[in-house]
This record gives C-alpha cells, structure tokens and sequence, in this order.
C-alpha cells in the first residue's frame, strides 16, 4: 500500500514532513546520497482487549496508533542488507547467504535476519537494502515497538522486491516467525497483525493459518473520551521469562485435557477439574486459564459493543479485563521484583483521577511498562498533569488511532 503523507499524518503532516527530512539526511551521511530511495512507515498497537489471549488461539481488539517508526530504504545489488538507525547508530548487516539463526546476533539484526529468511522460505523475493530509521514507538512503552520494526522491514522487503504484493496478514505472520525463531521471544500475533492491518481491528486466532479479522469503528472522538497510555518507566530487563511464563502455564493446562492450546478446551471440563488441575499444574497457572476463559469471551464483547455503539458497556468490560489481569493473569508487576510495581501504582491512581468514569487497565504485555486509560475531555487535563507529578514529563501519551498499517510514503 503506498499512501500520501497529508493522508497519513492529516494536520501534523509539516511537522512529520521537518521529521522525514531528517531522515533523509541521516541516510545521506550514512549511505552516501539517497538517489533510488524511498520512504516507509509502520505503526505502534495498542491492545484494547483480550491480554495475552492471542498465544493461546484467542480472539484479541487491538489499534494501531500514530506513533510509528519511519525507514528511508532502497535496493543495493552487493546481496546485504544494511540498516542504521538514529537510535541504534550501530549499523547492522546481514548477507543474505547466511540466514540461519545466530545465537550471538542483535535484536534487530535478528529480526532482520529472520523477516529475509522467512520471505525467502514462502518464495518471495529478497535482496540487499539500505535503510536508515528513526522510531516514535518509544521501545518499552507497551506499545510494540519490535512489532512495529518488524512490519517496516517487511514493508521495505515487499515493495523493494516484491512489488508491494505481501498482504497485512502474511506480512504479520512473517514478522511473528522472526521474532518468534530469530529473536526467541515466544509472542502471539496480536502485536504484528494490529501494526500490519491498521486500524482498530477483532481478531480470532482458532485458526491462526487463517485467522478471522473485522476493522471495526471506533470513534472515541464522538463518545467524549481520550485515550491514554501512561508509561511507568519500569525496567523491562530480564522481563523474558515473566512473559514466557504465561503461555507455557495456559498451555500447560490445556495439556492436561489432551489439547495444544486453551481455545481447544472445553470451559465447563476446565471447571469440572479443578481439583486436579491444582495439584497437577499449580494454581496460578489455574487462574491463568480462568483469565484466558474470561478474556477471549471479553475480547469478542466488547468489539460487538462498539459495532452496537454500546460505548459505557464497553467501558465496564474494559475495566473488568483489567481487573482480571491484575488477579488472575496476575502481569502487573515481575515476582521476581516486587519492590517495582509500578503498574499497579498507575492503575489506582488512575481510578483516582477518573473519579468512577472512563476505564483503565493494564496495557500489552505487562510486568513492567504501561498502563490504558480511556479519559473523559473534561478530566483530561487534571489526569495528564496527576499521572504526570508521579511518572515524569510526558509519560502520559494522548493516543489516535491510525487508519493503515505498513506503507510506503509518497511525499
């Protein structure tokens, strides 16, 4: 898909224009000139419902929002892909004769390493590149900048050699196969499929070779509210086995009914046999499960709401979800360190500030990072300015949701 960039960014396009030349300055200095280069972008997600349902086969809601990361790219012929970015000034390099998984790789030079792979073992085209970045989707917000480095470089691939002619869905699958193989970090689809299909997205993953997406609107605009995400500023370091932890205990009990994943399990012999599944499993992996259970059903509700224009009914399961996590998922803080809960602080200031309205909950992967809001306009101010006394200047994020995901950019 290629697209404008008044169309994009809509009013802020000047100021995303003065960004996009900088860009293009750093691929000058780094690369050479820019003759044959192009532009790409792809978004940050936010989750909206269905918290680490999707690694399980769920049904998830997720948006992808306007804050994105932004690649300038053309073709080489020397059969190496080479990219740089103003954060990472470090330049990462993969040849393409050499794809297979590296142990001592970088993210990012994995990630890459494993997109071309991938590409190449479905039968597309790949080649070298050059490619120069600079992100918005601030890494550990919550709102997946990975996913959303992932669906640039696929982006950058499809059009550079493929004509543009990887869909959303295949493109996302192939950014979960990097991450997943590459970079070793067990994710779902949730976070690549929102960032390549844009939008505010339902999504059913009972067939993730096929999984079921409906765009559905959602104009908070109309309802009032603002919607929020508070960065808490914890550490997301050693964080990997916190997250791996919850697939593998859901899964752990749907092994106990013969089954792979959670979805396949019946929810009344789930219910039946909790007795045994205490002693076999462990009890927290029990209330995991009852997360699952409750979270997919959710996840399909509240989509249905908003269809319905049911916006206070999709408020009070936003809430729920929440809480549901913060109990039963229990990713509000890393057991390993209690003494940082941060998350959990946010959520009870939040329910402060929002004075018995609005919603929030905890946001993406949790542990450590982010939390959801969805703000009344006339609380807005007064919720910034109190998030913000505790979490620092500009910890909390005024979201829109934006209409695409992976692009290219005419200017």
């Amino acid at each position: 898909m290629t697209i404008s960039m008044k169309d994009l960014y809509g009013g802020a396009w000047e100021e995303q224009a003065r960004r996009y030349e900088k860009i293009r300055e750093g691929f000058v200095e780094t690369f050479g000139d820019d003759a044959g280069a192009a532009f790409y972008s792809a978004p940050g997600r936010t989750e909206i419902g269905g918290n680490h349902t999707d690694h399980n086969h769920g049904r998830v809601l997720a948006g992808s929002i306007d804050l994105d990361i932004v690649g300038m790219a053309r073709k080489t012929e020397d059969g190496v892909a080479k990219l740089r970015s103003v954060e990472y000034p470090r330049m990462d390099t993969v040849e393409l004769t050499q794809l297979e998984p590296r142990k001592e790789n970088s993210g990012s030079q994995a990630i890459i390493r494993g997109v071309l792979a991938r590409c190449k073992e479905l039968g597309y085209q790949v080649g070298g590149f050059e490619c120069y970045t600079q992100t918005r989707v601030l890494k550990g917000s919550g709102l997946s900048s990975s996913a959303a480095f992932e669906i640039l470089v696929v982006t950058v691939v499809s059009h550079l050699y493929n004509d543009g002619k990887i869909d959303p869905v295949e493109a996302a699958k192939i950014a979960q196969y990097a991450e997943n193989v590459y970079f070793g970090k067990p994710s779902g689809l949730l976070d690549q499929m929102a960032a390549s299909v844009g939008s505010v997205t339902a999504m059913d993953f009972g067939d993730p070779a096929k999984p079921i997406i409906e765009q559905v609107s959602f104009d908070l605009n109309a309802y009032g509210h603002a919607l929020c995400v508070v960065d808490t500023g914890g550490n997301h370091a050693d964080l990997t086995p916190d997250y791996a932890a919850v697939p593998q205990e859901m899964k752990a009990v749907a092994k106990h009914f013969g089954k792979e994943f959670l979805r396949e399990v019946d929810e009344r012999d789930f219910y039946g046999s909790l007795a045994q599944l205490r002693k076999a499993v462990g009890d927290r992996a029990v209330l995991r499960a009852m997360h699952f259970f409750d979270d997919d059903r959710l996840a399909h509700q509240e989509a249905e709401a908003l269809k319905r224009g049911g916006f206070q009914e999709f408020l009070k399961m936003v809430d729920q979800s929440g809480k549901s996590s913060q109990t039963r998922l229990q990713n509000v803080y890393s057991p390993a360190h209690p003494e940082e809960q941060g998350i959990s602080l946010a959520l009870t200031i939040s329910a402060f500030y929002l004075q018995g309205r609005g919603a929030c909950r905890v946001h993406g992967g949790g542990f450590a990072g982010t939390i959801q809001a969805y703000v009344p306009f006339d609380l807005l101010d007064s919720y910034r300015e109190g998030m913000e006394r505790v979490f620092g200047k500009g910890s909390c994020y005024v979201l829109t949701i934006r209409g695409c995901g992976g692009v290219k950019v005419e200017l």
